[in-house]
């Protein structure tokens, strides 16, 4: 049996994936983190689909830790797959990125988005940032289902 997925990561930069985990890990929040390179992952697992085929979907991830630039589905079409179907449109997503633009902003929180976070450069805040949001959406927060 898979263990449940409490936090869904998906972004293409090892380094940034490196740091997100370490900082999880430092505060106990990465126990069941799945980790994912692109956003065609992201809905195959989402959905039961491609390698993830046969999965319930049901089980879904208290939270998606989402980047916004990414190859193959980028993080808009991922989060607009995601808010426009029933079965997951209750699930929390962050934008993680380095994007500070506002088109992208508008775009996504016009998309249901739960939260924006642009990914601080420093190294330190960068960590409390990740430990902040993985406290809130896993231990302060309530989710819907």
């Amino acid at each position: 049996m898979v263990q449940q997925i409490e936090i869904l990561l998906v972004e293409d930069s090892a380094e940034d994936t490196e740091m997100t985990v370490h900082a999880l890990k430092r505060n106990n929040l990465a126990n069941r983190l799945l980790v994912l390179k692109d956003g065609a992952a992201a809905l195959d697992f989402l959905f039961g689909e491609g390698e993830y085929l046969g999965r319930n979907i049901k089980d879904v991830p208290k939270v998606i830790l989402l980047d916004l630039k990414m190859p193959k589905v980028g993080g808009v079409e991922v989060l607009r797959e995601i808010k426009g179907d029933e079965r997951t449109q209750n699930i929390p997503v962050v934008m993680l990125t380095s994007s500070k633009e506002d088109p992208d902003i508008l775009t996504c929180y016009d998309l249901g988005v739960n939260g924006y976070v642009v990914k601080p450069l420093d190294f330190d805040l960068f960590h409390k940032a990740i430990a902040e949001l993985g406290l809130y959406w896993l231990i302060v927060n309530q989710p819907s289902q």
